[in-house]
């Protein structure tokens, strides 16, 4: 498969604004609000659940005959709630599918509208062309739910095991008027879903055919097409200018590093962001070898470069006004008889020496690299971003990424990824821990001798590489990155697009408030 395959596919469904349902969509999807009364009997039934369908898209006779008839099927309106009913005769569509939206409260949270979107936009397969009256509470919400759960990652699937029913491939989003204001609020949603996608590509795309010379090539094609500027590093280059943390992990495999950097340049600001994400496109652990159990999950321990890459061009989509520069190592870590050891001193890019004593802690050591390399352009705020410890997930699950860093930035960060239902949760760095990284023969160790706090170690252990003037956020995304269970909300199964959209709310608001 050529990298074209992939980089040029579409990676979610058409969407379309209308004021009413296209001749060619076949069932209509609304949303459903339940509806309790404090007086109801806890045991008894409560108050008919309310349609959500916005003003003019349906009549009352229409509205009645469907509120009836998901009543009777014993609908509720809790979200995530999923009912059909055959439509009224008067409706130009067969089916009428209801999706759960909660109380009526849930509605001011956007995350709720983008869930119950991606959970009905899963239930869809098989139909070519749907329409959708969710648009009329969240034109954006709901067109980044339906995009992300209509995603599939089909490509390395023969024609025989492809299946049969595809999802949906266009949506009619019901509007009231198809404003100025309401195209420009879709196409903002399609760029961000459509850019949280391209995260979720890389992240899925197998270790056979993502290796750092492929995504770096990967990275220079959508990069130029969002009319990024772009540079590679190949692993001469990389050992020539002193990226010891790099080399010293990519150096075990016969698939070689690379260091790729993308910049987006503002038009008027002159603030700057660096973006550094780790990119190992596969990881054994090295010589300090992972258990067999799972080690195909380490497919994606470059999703944090997946996602700053994904970032970086949505900056460019969204043209937002600060100039944005991402730094992205790549290197495949496997043991060979050219690998580093544990015990290995090696010189971190900027001149530090840091003893290996672990192998398998080495996305910290190409994050040093390309934070000193990141940090020459004397940019106002860090955000880096890695799949890094399974620490992270012993202490905030599967779903919540960890953000640690310089105080204000670090909740400023965690508000923002709470405002885009990523909901990263902010961490502490104390300064104890700073003493068990010290090393008998180095500046510092990469791993501290116990496990206690090993999110928080990885990241005090990056913040020895980060300026002091510099605004610096970490957001350490090991589990939140890939969901090794069931599809849920907007989320499928595989790579997840976290943090993309984190990042690029930072971005805004950097841009809107300095």
């Amino acid at each position: 498969m050529s990298k074209n395959d992939t980089v040029d596919r579409a990676r979610g469904p058409e969407l379309e604004l209308s004021t009413s349902i296209g001749k060619d969509d076949s069932v209509l999807v609304i949303g459903l609000i339940s509806t309790s009364s404090p007086d109801d009997d806890a045991d008894g039934p409560g108050a008919e659940p309310t349609l959500a369908i916005g003003d003019g898209i349906l009549d009352d006779a229409q509205a009645a005959a469907i509120s009836g008839a998901l009543t009777a099927l014993g609908a509720t309106g809790s979200h995530g709630e999923v009912t059909r009913t055959a439509a009224p005769e008067s409706l130009p569509v067969g089916v009428v599918v209801a999706v759960g939206l909660g109380d009526a409260d849930n509605l001011d949270d956007a995350d709720q509208v983008r869930q119950a979107a991606g959970i009905v936009a899963r239930e869809l397969d098989g139909h070519e062309s749907v329409a959708t009256t969710l648009s009329a509470i969240d034109l954006q919400a709901a067109a980044e739910g339906l995009f992300l759960g209509a995603y599939r990652f089909d490509e390395f699937r023969s024609a025989k095991s492809k299946p049969k029913k595809t999802p949906p491939q266009r949506f009619t989003l019901l509007v009231e008027s198809k404003s100025k204001e309401a195209k420009a609020v879709l196409e903002r949603a399609v760029a961000v879903a459509d850019s949280v996608a391209i995260a979720r590509d890389f992240v899925n795309t197998p270790p056979s055919h993502l290796y750092p010379e492929e995504f770096a090539a990967r990275a220079r094609t959508l990069g130029s097409k969002a009319g990024l500027k772009v540079e590679i590093l190949d692993d001469k280059q990389l050992e020539a200018q002193g990226y010891g943390g790099i080399i010293g992990v990519g150096k075990g495999s016969s698939r070689l590093p690379r260091l790729v950097r993308l910049t987006h340049t503002a038009k008027k600001s002159p603030t700057k962001v660096a973006l550094v994400g780790k990119g190992i496109t596969f990881d054994t652990g090295g010589i300090s070898i992972k258990p067999a159990a799972n080690m195909d999950a380490m497919t994606s321990d470059m999703g944090g470069a997946a996602a700053v890459i994904a970032a970086t061009i949505l900056a460019a989509r969204l043209d937002v006004d600060v100039t944005v520069t991402a730094t992205v190592p790549m290197a495949e870590n496997m043991p060979s008889a050219t690998a580093q050891r544990p015990g290995d001193v090696l010189t971190q890019y900027g001149g530090r020496t840091v003893e290996v004593l672990n192998t398998d802690a080495e996305g910290r050591l190409i994050l040093a690299d390309a934070i000193v390399r990141a940090c020459e352009d004397d940019p106002d705020y860090l955000i880096d971003t890695a799949t890094l410890t399974g620490a992270q997930m012993v202490a905030l699950g599967t779903r919540t990424p960890g953000v640690m860093g310089t105080d204000e930035f670090r909740d400023r960060v965690a508000a923002r990824s709470a405002d885009v239902g990523e909901n990263a949760w902010a961490m502490p760095l104390p300064a104890e821990l700073r003493a068990d990284l010290k090393s008998r023969v180095a500046d510092l160790a990469n791993v501290t001798p116990h496990r206690w706090g090993g999110m928080l170690a990885a990241g005090i252990f990056l913040k020895e590489f980060v300026p002091e003037d510099v605004q610096w956020a970490h957001i350490d995304i090991a589990g939140p990155a890939f969901n090794t269970g069931g599809p849920w909300g907007y989320t499928t199964k595989g790579g997840t697009g976290v943090p993309v959209r984190t990042i690029a709310a930072v971005l805004e608001d950097i841009a809107a408030n300095g």
